[in-house]
């Protein structure tokens, strides 16, 4: 592995060398390195490009790594990734890629993620993407993530995209089962003239099921994002969606939070808030010695935090 790639590694999975544990890297389209241990198998799928990760039950405290890096130019990766965690599991997942392009072309990751949560299982799983290189290329990443979650399981994402790419789109859609809770917090900084939709649909269907969903967004220079979310509320249960975006420049925002109550037990909330810096708090800053672009530079990265 070039000094590249494991900067793209630090980059998006925190990791500045061979993870301990389970683990699969993706480079290039390519396998670049897999291990397993004694409760967390990784299988190679037979039809599709992707993998098959295999969580036994009851499995405490370990967790799997599973990034994704890009190096080269004109490289269009998709792959199928399924997670099959067992009963009463308590792991944490790191996903997320990272591309390198210097060239003309452009370079794609496409992974369709879907996640079958047993009974009573926690999970937590962190995906972070980021882009660099100094070329014309475009970087693009559009995420698809399928979840179900049965009866007492938990499932927490966190998903953060604060550089280098270019389009990406992210759908979600996720089914609850009695007493089944899903936490989502998205991270994105877009600039230039990017583009980022994320799209929410979340299907409530147990008793006492709940969903919160959260995106905290910066959008600059002429950059575009679009936040879409429905909460279907099909039993009695309990659920939020929230968007709050700063918006600077000429960047343009559009939030379109949705909640539909089909039980006359569901308690469902939205709220969107967009808006620019406040200028008090960048006056404060300056005050203390800050210049007006490093006080920005402050409140954004306190924002996104």
């Amino acid at each position: 592995m070039d000094n590249i790639q494991k900067n793209l590694l630090m980059q998006i999975a925190d990791l500045h060398s061979v993870p301990e544990g389970a683990y699969n890297i993706r480079a290039n389209g390519e396998l670049g390195g897999r291990n397993t241990t004694a409760n967390i198998d990784i299988v190679t799928k037979q039809d599709k490009p992707g993998i098959d990760i295999i969580i036994k039950p009851n499995t405490k405290n370990e967790s799997v790594h599973i990034p994704v890096i890009i190096s080269k130019t004109g490289v269009e990766d998709l792959v199928y990734n399924d997670f099959y965690i067992g009963e009463n599991a308590d792991v944490t997942i790191v996903a997320g890629c990272g591309i390198h392009n210097t060239g003309d072309s452009k370079s794609e990751h496409d992974g369709i993620h879907t996640f079958h949560v047993g009974k009573n299982a926690k999970v937590v799983y962190v995906e972070k993407h980021y882009g660099d290189g100094d070329g014309n290329g475009e970087n693009v990443m559009n995420p698809t993530t399928v979840i179900e979650i049965d009866e007492g399981g938990y499932l927490e994402m966190e998903t953060t995209q604060i550089k280098g790419i270019d389009s990406t789109v992210r759908v979600t859609n996720a089914t609850l089962a009695n007493d089944a809770k899903l936490v989502i917090r998205e991270k994105i900084m877009t600039h230039g003239t990017q583009l980022a939709k994320t799209d929410f649909t979340v299907d409530l269907n147990g008793e006492n099921s709940s969903a919160n969903v959260i995106s905290r967004s910066v959008a600059k220079d002429k950059s575009h994002q679009i936040f879409l979310s429905n909460i279907k509320g099909n039993n009695k249960c309990a659920g939020h969606t929230e968007c709050d975006a700063i918006i600077m420049d000429d960047a343009t925002v559009s939030a379109i939070p949705e909640i539909t109550a089909n039980h006359i037990d569901a308690s469902l909330i939205h709220e969107a808030a967009i808006g620019k810096i406040a200028g008090e708090q960048l006056i404060k800053l300056m005050t203390l010695g800050l210049t007006e672009q490093e006080a920005e530079e402050q409140i954004v990265n306190g924002f996104l935090k």
